[in-house]
């Protein structure tokens, strides 16, 4: 399936399918009990997710929303949990998957625990090698980047200024 830029794929708190992200990205947003938002993860083309949930199904513990034209295949989750229960050999798999999404949350821990001058550099070069020539400012808020990297907004857009001169 195709989703476009703003597209919610699934709701925090829903059911449903496990999914695999053929292309594109999509942002992982959880709501606050106050009602405000935030960005808690970015999916890149070839994650399978959500990760919580590949090993038993869960309630999705956050809203999956299309940041550009992405394409996900649906796996559904019956068949999933099934084909785990006669191919114990499939839990590898996940486990592999498990493994390669780890990788990617440390690289972006290490961009949101670099000295505050380094971080939107590290996180153009992140951006550069998933996703090419588009950049994180093409993609993403001010806000969502602060989220992301551990800044306020403000102090994003004094970074972002510092760095384009």
């Amino acid at each position: 399936m195709i989703l476009h830029r703003g597209e919610v794929l699934f709701r925090q708190g829903e059911t449903g399918d496990l999914y695999r992200l053929k292309s594109g990205l999509l942002k992982v947003v959880r709501l606050r009990p106050d009602g405000s938002s935030l960005l808690f993860n970015l999916l890149v083309p070839g994650e399978f997710f959500p990760h919580h949930s590949l090993l038993s199904p869960q309630p999705y513990f956050a809203t999956a929303i299309a940041v550009i034209s992405s394409e996900v295949e649906a796996v559904p989750a019956r068949e999933w949990y099934d084909s785990l229960e006669k191919d114990p050999v499939k839990y590898r798999e996940v486990a592999v998957q498990l493994q390669h999404t780890l990788r990617i949350i440390q690289q972006r821990l290490n961009i949101a625990t670099a000295p505050a001058k380094e971080r939107i550099p590290l996180l153009r070069e992140w951006f550069r090698r998933h996703f090419g020539s588009q950049s994180v400012e093409e993609m993403l808020t001010q806000e969502e980047i602060g989220q992301l990297i551990g800044m306020s907004r403000e102090t994003v857009n004094r970074q972002l200024r510092k760095t384009q001169k």
